[in-house]
């Protein structure tokens, strides 16, 4: 959601320790919309077992304890949350910077005075349309790009800063130039694209993903458009655009350093399970939203035990062990491919990437 820290730290025995940098936390699966490409497939709740405030106020207890990441406090709707401001400010008490992803309509000028007052840094909100008709069409309710615009007005009204996220399908894909536009226009400090990853209600839109060219085609419209804008520009769950910023920087002769370039202080492509880790409504911890394979509990293991011990985190470490062209790709450190792609696509989360055109170096 916001820049990142280093993707790795080295500790005192030289070798390197992961620690999670940015956590997206479902703290509810209640929502107020019916999004078409939803992964939580959220409706209006209330959802049994959700975690408890005193659940809630441990598990951030336990994360800040080893590590210090952005928590992104996001849903469902997680302004439904009775005690959401309540974990905000417990959260930011400990020096967590915590920012919430909402879509917007639910914001109202109390809210934002008390967004602000419990210390949340940033609101992400999503736009799939440039114009009302195709926003309200993507999320399937009436006044919910009207509803998305007054949230964002109330949001710089209140001096807190936000960003503006977009799911990619085919169905927006020609939109995208203008949906940018509309970011830069409404003053936002970042634009994030995510690159759909089907799963949960979104697998209805399988047959809208991208293609492997369209894809390649729309990162490559990225790379070029991330010098020319005025805010932060980071695709989501397109972990190639990293290969594909590097390729780019050899052909107009650039001597880079890479450890800085494009990356907008991210280290890498896929983060899952290496600087990321998200957790479900009910304490269910996943190397990201999309990957819908359990790695453990926080209600039966604390958070700390299973970033550091669970089999699936481990394997997503040992990037020289993916199978098929990710395991032997020059590029493997720097994109990593997308784990959820392909779980969903081969049932096998160390798959190569499906939706990747590139042949390595040591398969031509």
């Amino acid at each position: 959601m916001h820049h990142m820290g280093k993707e790795k730290e080295s500790n005192s025995g030289g070798e390197k320790k992961y620690l999670p940098h940015l956590i997206a936390w479902e703290i509810t699966r209640s929502c107020n919309l019916n999004c078409v490409h939803c992964r939580a497939a959220a409706q209006y709740g209330p959802y049994e077992n959700e975690l408890t405030t005193e659940e809630c106020k441990e598990l951030l207890d336990n994360i800040a304890s080893f590590s210090n990441p952005i928590i992104i406090l996001t849903g469902g709707e997680p302004l439904l949350r009775p005690d959401i401001f309540e974990i905000a400010e417990y959260g930011t008490a400990l020096g967590l910077r915590m920012v919430m992803a909402v879509n917007g309509v639910l914001i109202t000028d109390e809210i934002a005075k008390k967004m602000k007052e419990v210390g949340i840094q940033r609101v992400s909100i999503s736009i799939d349309g440039a114009t009302k008709e195709s926003h309200d069409n993507f999320r399937k309710v009436e006044g919910a790009f009207e509803g998305a615009l007054r949230g964002i007005e109330i949001l710089k009204k209140n001096g807190i800063e936000f960003q503006i996220n977009t799911t990619i399908t085919k169905i927006n894909l020609a939109e995208l130039p203008k949906i940018l536009n509309l970011a830069i226009e409404l003053g936002a400090v970042a634009y994030h694209p995510f690159l759909l990853v089907p799963t949960g209600r979104g697998k209805e839109l399988a047959q809208e993903a991208l293609t492997a060219k369209e894809y390649e085609e729309v990162l490559e419209w990225f790379e070029d458009m991330r010098d020319k804008v005025p805010l932060q520009f980071k695709p989501t769950c397109a972990p190639h655009y990293y290969r594909i910023i590097r390729q780019k920087a050899k052909e107009k002769g650039r001597t880079v350093d890479f450890k800085t370039y494009g990356l907008d202080a991210m280290t890498k492509g896929c983060l899952g399970g290496q600087g990321f880790a998200f957790i479900s409504h009910q304490g269910v911890v996943q190397i990201c939203g999309y990957m819908e394979v359990p790695c453990g509990n926080v209600r039966e293991q604390d958070f700390k035990t299973i970033w550091e011990t669970s089999p699936v985190f481990l394997k997503m470490r040992d990037l020289d062990h993916y199978h098929g062209k990710c395991g032997i790709c020059e590029y493997r450190r720097v994109c990593g491919g997308c784990r959820a792609r392909a779980y969903e696509q081969t049932g096998d989360y160390l798959a190569e990437e499906p939706l990747c055109t590139y042949t390595p170096i040591l398969c031509k």
